[in-house]
């Protein structure tokens, strides 16, 4: 799993530090009060061990192929395992394994009554709150070195430009030989010692990278946020993702891209869509740019000032963080008979696309590897797949509101934090928003620390765009936001 905005449209958030300190007994506190918990029904673990010890498995065996794994350190839900290769000299050939799910979790049972009731993985700084019980989504589902798993194969070869030229998907059985991370992989391909395969990964990932751009997409390479405790204090810092985690993601962007192509040829499938941002969007993204003092000229579109900034600097890092609005209008639309839904596009991808690349971690993802198996066969897709139709879409977007609760919730907690030892300071700030109906309520962005928050107290209207200074007046993590006011 990468730190690509597109993907998994959420902050990365961190938190290092004891369990008794204040910002954990708060997220602790979160997590009681939206009622998630980590914990499955004993018929639900039950089940999960049996599905465990028995998958339902591919006549097709490609455990001869060395796949590897591109993940985290420590990463244990692995979803996806490549291989990469030539094409006789005209071209690539990308081999993409996504567990299958599917193969364990039986139509109507409790597991799969328990996947549609949480809809997704929720992430906190300090954890996370699993789709699947980890004997599946940790264990015997999880693409992990030295174990045969069934899985869903795609073939994608691709020409010497990147291009996509021919597609199939299939059931199979993998093993992977190497469970790899991003920073190893960096460092192989930068000093030349990564295997011919891995190696392959920079290629094909950078002109991938040539046919977005192309193309008019946009991929945001958003960096972590890391909580770090200081004596009881706490501080915010930034980790630029690497070029390796662009290239991976470039993958699973290939993978959504040819999901979606094969499911609205064969006329039936699930698509996430976007539609174009709103000029207000991004005219608050301008003040945000304002504030942490970033040139944005008006000549200069929202696309290329992304692909200029640096994630490595504070004020690009926070940017690249608010960015992250304009993916909040993504939805899932289900069609059938050939007839595609209006917009059929996902704006940042400028393309069709689907989600189809983290079923561990994502419920519509088993539901599209169903949808292009059969569409790669030729044949209709299963009946528990079509009956899902009516009903998957607005559980998604319930689980995808659940998962904006939780970052938005988080944040908060995490911004009290960082600033509940400075009541009474005064920040240099920027009005970013102004609220409809009453000119003295807003947000303002902090230049540091780069947070947003609200301001209320004052008798003149916000001077919105406008550097303002201003006063922390409340700040409690898990009991109160940070609001300021004009001082």
């Amino acid at each position: 799993m990468g730190t690509y905005a597109r993907n998994m449209p959420r902050r990365h958030l961190h938190v290092t530090g004891a369990a008794e300190a204040p910002l954990r007994a708060a997220l602790r506190e979160l997590r009681a009060r939206l009622q998630v918990s980590q914990a499955f029904s004993h018929e639900v673990h039950e089940e999960a061990d049996r599905a465990a010890r028995s998958p339902a498995l591919p006549s097709y065996d490609a455990t001869d192929v060395p796949f590897f794994t591109v993940d985290p350190p420590g990463s244990v839900d692995l979803d996806q395992a490549m291989h990469l290769s030539l094409r006789n000299g005209a071209g690539y050939r990308v081999q993409y394994a996504i567990a299958d799910v599917a193969a364990f979790v039986a139509p109507g049972g409790a597991l799969d009554a328990e996947a549609h009731r949480r809809v997704t993985t929720l992430y906190f700084p300090d954890g996370k709150i699993p789709l699947h019980p980890p004997a599946l989504s940790e264990g015997a589902a999880s693409l992990l070195p030295g174990q045969s798993c069934p899985a869903l194969l795609w073939r994608i070869d691709l020409d010497t430009d990147g291009a996509a030229v021919a597609v199939d998907v299939r059931r199979a059985l993998i093993r992977s030989r190497a469970r790899l991370d991003y920073a190893g992989v960096q460092r192989q391909i930068d000093d030349g010692t990564a295997e011919a395969s891995v190696a392959l990964l920079r290629d094909i990932g950078l002109l991938r990278e040539k046919q977005e751009l192309a193309r008019g997409g946009i991929s945001l390479s958003v960096p972590e946020q890391e909580i770090v405790e200081h004596d009881h204090a706490y501080d915010l810092e930034y980790r630029a993702p690497l070029p390796a985690e662009a290239w991976n993601a470039q993958i699973s962007l290939l993978t959504g891209m040819s999901a979606a192509r094969l499911m609205t040829t064969a006329g039936t499938g699930i698509l996430r869509t976007l539609p174009s941002a709103p000029d207000g969007a991004v005219a608050r993204l301008r003040h945000c740019a304002t504030a942490l003092r970033i040139d944005w000229p008006h000549h200069v579109s929202y696309a290329d000032l992304v692909r200029s900034l640096d994630p490595h600097k504070p004020a690009h890092a926070a940017f690249l963080q608010e960015c992250t609005t304009l993916l909040r209008g993504a939805g899932y639309t289900v069609f059938e008979n050939g007839v595609l839904p209006t917009p059929s596009v996902h704006a940042a991808v400028a393309d069709v696309y689907t989600h189809c690349t983290a079923p561990l971690r994502r419920l519509v993802d088993r539901y599209a590897g169903e949808l292009c198996v059969a569409a790669s066969a030729g044949v209709d897709p299963p009946e528990w797949v079509r009956s899902a139709f009516a009903t998957l879409p607005d559980e998604m977007t319930r689980g995808a509101r659940l998962a904006g609760t939780v970052e938005r919730e988080c944040l908060d907690i995490v911004e009290a934090a960082l600033l509940k030892d400075h009541i009474g300071e005064v920040f240099d700030a920027c009005v970013v928003d102004v609220h409809e109906h009453d000119a003295t309520i807003g947000k303002v962005h902090l230049e540091d620390p780069a947070v947003i928050a609200r301001i209320e107290g004052g008798t003149a209207p916000l001077p919105l765009g406008e550097r303002l200074p201003v006063r922390l007046v409340r700040a409690d993590p898990g009991r109160e936001k940070a609001v300021f006011t004009p001082a």
